[in-house]
């Protein structure tokens, strides 16, 4: 299934969809971090956010119950390159796709050269790499 990530400015970009299979609206924020999505997903300060890793690979070790910071997720969203559907960690109980499922968070991956993470700087945003207004529906 194919999911829509469309931008206040009015750039779409289309890519794969995951997780959870609904509409949601938020404010897109970038991760550069090569580890600790799990940490990402369930940090509270994400409330709101469809947060955008921009990583090549995310999922790759799995959902484990021990290193969770919040017990309820926040984020509206993940926005991922690749999802690694075959987690290879002994401490994984989940992978990436069956958690935002279980929590009710869309996912979207197959994030284009050109993806909003790119054109951040050249479109001169905040310090804090940040996008208002940011649409997620399914097509």
């Amino acid at each position: 299934m194919k999911r829509l990530l469309i931008l206040e400015d009015g750039s779409v970009y289309e890519g794969t969809a995951f997780g959870a299979d609904h509409f949601q609206v938020g404010e897109l924020v970038f991760n550069t971090g090569m580890s600790g999505y799990q940490e990402v997903l369930s940090d509270l300060s994400y409330c709101g956010q469809i947060v955008m890793m921009t990583y090549p690979m995310i999922g790759n070790y799995g959902i484990n119950h021990d290193d969770f910071e919040s017990l309820d997720p926040a984020v509206f969203g993940f926005v991922v390159r690749e999802c690694c559907e075959q987690p290879s960690n002994f401490r994984s109980d989940y992978t990436l796709d069956e958690f935002l499922k279980m929590k009710n968070i869309p996912g979207r991956a197959s994030i284009p050269a050109r993806s909003p993470a790119s054109c951040a700087p050249a479109a001169r945003c905040a310090p804090s790499w940040r996008m208002k207004a940011l649409t997620w529906k399914r097509s």
